[in-house]
């Protein structure tokens, strides 16, 4: 075990820990000890000494794991929930429900302070997300006091059409995204205190010309970034690119300088053999949406594209964001497809993605994802003093298979606690919920008169 560094600022103090760690992955009851935002010791008895300054937070009855790290994201897109689940498809291509392009400023933090809010509630301390106005989401979920990163849509495809069935592409509009998200690097990319950060995010290729995608490349190559996107989430983006392009949207990425190490790629549905192996030689990301692909009728074949070589992350897109469940459904979806268990989809499995895979996909291994000491102190403590979570016979294999996002007690960002008592400290949650319902209302309700509209035209 470690010894004690500096006096700690924050004490956790008996709990079960799952760490996430290879090294240690799991202690029965243990002590964290952060001082200056990094874990500074994890020990399996309690310190000699407890300084009067320090807080200690009591963990007895507790699991403590790490933060969740969720790579792809659409905070803003809550406000489509319990309507989009049941469409057959993204919001985006459909007539009478709020677009990407509908919110107003006002609208967008509203929305995006309530999808941040509910990640963090629900365990995750750091969110990459995209969409509109991400100017203003980014601090809307960073004030939550989360980890928030992420880029505004970046395509050339004019998206007030594409409902409409119109695919038209305005190098103007791609010029104008990619702007706005030089001007988001400048403001919000910080790799030093990484509460804010940018992750480039051409929306999918189909939404993109290949010559637009080529700046994208420039631009991450210029500032080091990472990139997420959409590849292969429909047959529709598949038989597009093949007649546009004359390839699979993996062949696409690869062809315009994407595809590698620093690519996340979500949903990965529609992919060939080839396309498989193609992105597991690239060692690219997956960003597995598990309960929104399979609420949609499909499975993405996450078996093979681990065993390509891609690395495995979870993400919950525009469902709800529990991510507890997410990894109950992921673990599911990799059983579907072996038609059986195996020792290769097991709880360690997703848990790993949920954490350490996340980070590993944001290129951030080395600061979160684990309680590992010398690490940022992100980590969540679930209250399993709870019927669903007793007995402790395999605490790992609990939480997965019975865990809920709404066992979340303490959640602590930087050694700083941001939830306690399963209610948010830095922000005011019934503030949050009636500014995103009244934003919600507004959209939908003009939404359905365009969507009326059109009606009575055609």
């Amino acid at each position: 075990m470690t010894e004690m560094g500096p006096i700690p600022d924050l004490i956790v103090s008996g709990g079960t820990l799952l760490t996430a760690d290879p090294e240690m992955p799991y202690l029965e009851k243990g002590w964290v000890s952060i001082s200056g935002g990094r874990i500074t010791a994890i020990q399996d008895t309690p310190p000699d000494q407890i300084h009067p300054s320090t807080q200690v937070i009591d963990a007895t009855g507790y699991v403590v794991t790490p933060g969740f790290v969720n790579v792809h994201t659409h905070a803003i897109l809550s406000m489509v929930r319990g309507v989009a689940e049941d469409m057959g498809f993204a919001p985006a291509y459909t007539i009478g429900v709020p677009h990407g392009h509908d919110p107003t400023p006002d609208e967008a933090y509203a929305m995006a302070q309530l999808g941040g809010l509910e990640a963090l509630c629900f365990g995750t301390t750091t969110i990459n997300d995209s969409y509109c106005h991400q100017d203003i989401a980014l601090p809307a979920m960073a004030e939550t006091g989360m980890r928030a990163f992420g880029c505004g849509r970046i395509h050339d495809v004019d998206f007030t059409r594409v409902h409409l069935g119109e695919w038209n592409y305005d190098p103007k509009i791609g010029e104008q995204t990619l702007t706005d998200a030089a001007d988001l690097i400048a403001q919000y990319h910080d790799p030093v205190g990484l509460r804010t950060g940018v992750v480039l995010a051409p929306h999918a290729p189909d939404t993109c010309t290949p010559d637009l995608l080529r700046q994208v490349r420039h631009l991450r190559d210029d500032h080091g970034l990472r990139i997420n996107t959409h590849v292969s989430q429909s047959q529709l983006e598949v038989d597009f690119i093949h007649e546009r392009d004359g390839m699979s949207p993996p062949e696409l990425l690869d062809e315009v300088g994407l595809l590698d190490d620093r690519l996340i790629g979500a949903h990965c549905i529609h992919v060939s053999e080839t396309d498989i192996a193609r992105l597991g030689r690239a060692g690219a990301h997956l960003a597995h949406i598990a309960k929104g692909n399979q609420t949609h009728g499909h499975l993405a074949p996450t078996h093979a594209l681990c065993g390509a070589g891609m690395n495995l992350a979870l993400s919950t897109d525009n469902m709800h964001a529990d991510m507890v469940e997410l990894m109950r459904w992921a673990l599911a979806s990799g059983r579907l497809q072996e038609g059986k268990i195996t020792d290769a989809w097991q709880p360690a499995k997703v848990f790993e993605a949920a954490t350490i895979g996340g980070a590993r996909a944001l290129g951030l291994e080395a600061e979160i994802g684990s309680l590992t000491v010398g690490k940022r102190a992100d980590l969540v403590m679930f209250d399993f003093r709870r019927p669903h979570l007793r007995p402790l016979t395999n605490v790992l294999g609990t939480l997965v298979h019975t865990g809920q996002g709404r066992d979340v007690d303490t959640v602590v960002v930087e050694g700083q606690v941001v939830v306690a008592g399963g209610e948010p400290v830095c922000v005011e949650k019934m503030a949050v919920l009636e500014a995103a319902e009244t934003a919600a209302a507004n959209l939908w309700s003009r939404a359905k008169a365009e969507g009326a509209a059109l009606s009575k035209l055609s």
